[in-house]
């Protein structure tokens, strides 16, 4: 795997680096010697902010945690990661080395994680115009939903805004891998 860190307000020591590369070197079984993985450090007042995306192949994890020491964040990072994976266990083995992740993932015995099926309970088509991305906000917030999806008027795709969880907006746009 290959890591790249990133450090907002923070100067990341080596020692950091080293429990970084050693907790993550736990999921080397799981992903590809081609995986990226990004860790950003942010320091904000008296928190600091761990988070860490994986990308292989079409997967992706990520996983954010705050807290007041960065080494709690990045123990609390790599727990969700973890959990993420047990989570996806089934959709894992079709796509990666059957077997290893058996060994990897041992399910113990206060894991209430249960295999389940996606279920689609509904079905919506959307009449979409070509706008731009304040209107699309705009609009989002007068339905009062989460996400928005639209033609963007700069770009002629179809893009998606959302409401972070830190009250801000984000924008999704398509990007040919």
């Amino acid at each position: 795997m290959k890591i790249t860190y990133t450090a907002r307000k923070v100067n990341l020591r080596d020692n950091f680096k080293e429990r970084t590369e050693k907790k993550l070197s736990k999921f080397d079984r799981i992903f590809s010697d081609d995986a990226v993985v990004n860790v950003v450090v942010t320091l904000e007042k008296n928190r600091q902010t761990v988070e860490i995306t994986i990308r292989d192949n079409s997967m992706v994890y990520r996983a954010e945690s705050t807290m007041t020491e960065m080494n709690d964040a990045l123990d609390k990072v790599c727990d969700i990661l973890m959990r993420q994976i047990r989570r996806n266990k089934t959709k894992l083995e079709k796509r990666i080395k059957s077997g290893s992740i058996d060994d990897f993932v041992i399910q113990t015995p206060d894991d209430d994680i249960v295999d389940e099926e996606y279920q689609l309970v509904r079905k919506k088509q959307v009449m979409m115009k070509p706008i731009t991305v304040d209107e699309a906000i705009l609009e989002m917030n007068m339905v009062n939903h989460s996400f928005f999806m639209f033609i963007n008027a700069e770009t002629d795709e179809v893009s998606v805004v959302y409401k972070r969880a830190d009250g801000n907006y984000g924008l999704l746009e398509p990007a040919a891998d």
